[in-house]
């Protein structure tokens, strides 16, 4: 489907893109940049889609813990963590979300906590120590900051795809995206001033790459992602982000020049095995959700 292409290709552009704005703007001022016009992009989408759901009061407690979470903290923690490690070792540590989201369905909404899971979890983190073991700042030093920095924006994302669940059963999933996206821009307004002043002394280029962040890997790619979603099952759809983190590596070597570490495809291989495996026999699979990060 040309839909689920176009969010995974997206996607993981969204890595690459990071990455290579890391060198002009502060994690905090690159997503205020970023979410300020998604924002702007998913109204204009939402105002042409026709009248919106009111949210109850519980559910508005949902959407603003989405945006603190997913576009405030998951935002800063990912674009801090690409200073550190390259685009594909980043894409390969979010991959772990499906994992923790199964674990946390497991633990506060009364999902089955299987052998799978159990097998799964090992596999994955096994994955994760490995990366971070072969993870190195640029002048050759350990760096597991970096990973513990993609690991946290993984943790966050997976907290509000659990929040979101119930809220994309009443309310739509584009109107609750535009909602928390806006959240999150208000979250990261206290970076205005650092991106002003960025955005000023940036290459044309850079702010058009903030541009294309903000239209692209968020707007486009959300909106393509909820239109697949409403045409296959979630399962299905989860199956095709295992395709982000090879994508990203090959749009690093091409625009960055730069790959993850040798041993590092060693520790993605390993944690992709073990969300496949945590994914499979879930006691519900509705729980189940992409967990590419677009970020």
């Amino acid at each position: 489907m040309v839909a689920v292409a176009v969010t995974l290709v997206l996607w993981a552009s969204a890595f690459v893109a990071i990455r290579h704005l890391a060198h002009d703007f502060s994690p905090g001022a690159l997503s205020l940049g970023r979410l300020l016009v998604a924002s702007l992009v998913l109204a204009l989408v939402v105002a042409a889609g026709g009248r919106m759901p009111r949210p109850t009061l519980r559910q508005w407690g949902s959407i603003a813990a989405i945006g603190v979470l997913w576009f405030g903290v998951y935002n800063v923690a990912l674009n801090a963590g690409e200073q550190r490690v390259d685009a594909g070792t980043a894409a390969m540590l979010i991959q772990v979300s499906p994992v923790l989201i199964a674990l946390l369905a497991a633990t506060f909404l009364s999902e089955r906590f299987t052998v799978h899971l159990t097998i799964g979890l090992v596999l994955a983190f096994s994955g994760v120590a490995v990366i971070g073991l072969s993870s190195t700042d640029a002048g050759g030093t350990r760096d597991l900051l970096g990973v513990f920095l993609c690991l946290l924006s993984a943790l966050v994302y997976s907290i509000s795809l659990v929040l979101q669940k119930p809220l994309v059963a009443k309310l739509s999933a584009l109107h609750v995206t535009w909602l928390a996206c806006t959240i999150g821009t208000v979250v990261c307004l206290p970076w205005a001033g650092q991106l002003a002043s960025q955005v000023r002394d940036a290459p044309l280029s850079s702010s058009l790459w903030l541009i294309y962040l903000g239209v692209f890997p968020t707007a486009i790619a959300f909106t393509t992602y909820a239109y697949a979603l409403r045409h296959m099952t979630a399962s299905k759809l989860g199956v095709t982000t295992y395709l982000v983190p090879p994508l990203t590596i090959v749009m690093g070597l091409v625009f960055l020049d730069e790959v993850p570490p040798g041993i590092a495809y060693v520790g993605g291989a390993l944690a992709l095995v073990g969300v496949a495996v945590a994914r499979r026999n879930t006691a519900r699979k509705d729980v189940e959700e992409p967990a590419a990060a677009p970020s």
